[in-house]
Formats: structure tokens, sequence, C-alpha cells
């Protein structure tokens, strides 16, 4: 293993405000997604904000993911992080950005534990 771990921090843009705003969605999803990756869940806390916008963590033996939707702006913030090398974030990552609708997508990849971090640019893709 050359990190301890990989964190992958997804800006999901165009997304499906419904989809957003929907706390029962957003964390099956994220479970959904988890156990798409092959982690193993530990732990779910989600909470609905008033009006709008829902934010959780998915709390797995690897490590997490999180997200804060803004249904008003389409917009999401998701954290995908693994430890060790058994885990590819980059399955949770896209399996969530494909459940939220996410038209545009930018992906920072930033491996942890190798000492100064380095931020990569964003890989950005549309989906049409």
């Amino acid at each position: 293993m050359d990190t301890m771990g990989r964190h992958i921090i997804a800006e999901l843009w165009d997304c499906n405000p419904e989809k957003l705003n929907d706390m029962e969605f957003v964390e099956r999803l994220f479970v959904d997604a988890a156990l798409q990756a092959g982690a193993e869940v530990r732990e779910v806390a989600f909470h609905k904000f008033a009006p709008h916008g829902v934010s959780g963590v998915v709390i797995i033996s690897e490590s997490h993911l999180t997200i804060h939707s803004f249904p008003e702006h389409g917009y999401a913030s998701v954290d995908v992080f693994t430890c060790g090398d058994r885990i590819d974030p980059t399955i949770a990552a896209h399996y969530i950005a494909d459940g939220l609708d996410a038209k545009i997508r930018e992906n920072v990849e930033i491996p942890r534990g190798m000492g100064p971090v380095e931020v990569p640019a964003a890989k950005v893709q549309h989906v049409n």
C-alpha cells in the first residue's frame, strides 16, 4: 500500500433537486454506494434541514462517506474516504453522482497519509 487511504472530493452540479432534498433517498443512496464499493457499513446519521437540504454521514470500517446538499442550487458536496487499498472510492463516488442525476461532476482524488498534500486539478465530467 502506497498510501493510508484515498479521498475523493466530489462537486456535483445540476443534480435533481427533489432527490437532493429527500433525506430517505439520500441515506439509502449513500448506504448502497458504500456497499457497491465493497465497504462494511458501521453507522448511518442523516439530517433534513428546513426549508431544504440534507447532510449526512455513513461510517464504514474503511472510513466514511459524507454529503451536504443544496437543492436550491442543484448542488451536492460529497466526500468518499477509504483507508487501505481494498476499496475503490471512485466506485461509490460515481454511484452517488449517477443516483443524484448530476450533469456536471468535478472529482479530486487526494492520497492520504503520504506527507505534504498536493491537490491535483479537478477532473470535470459533463453528462448529457
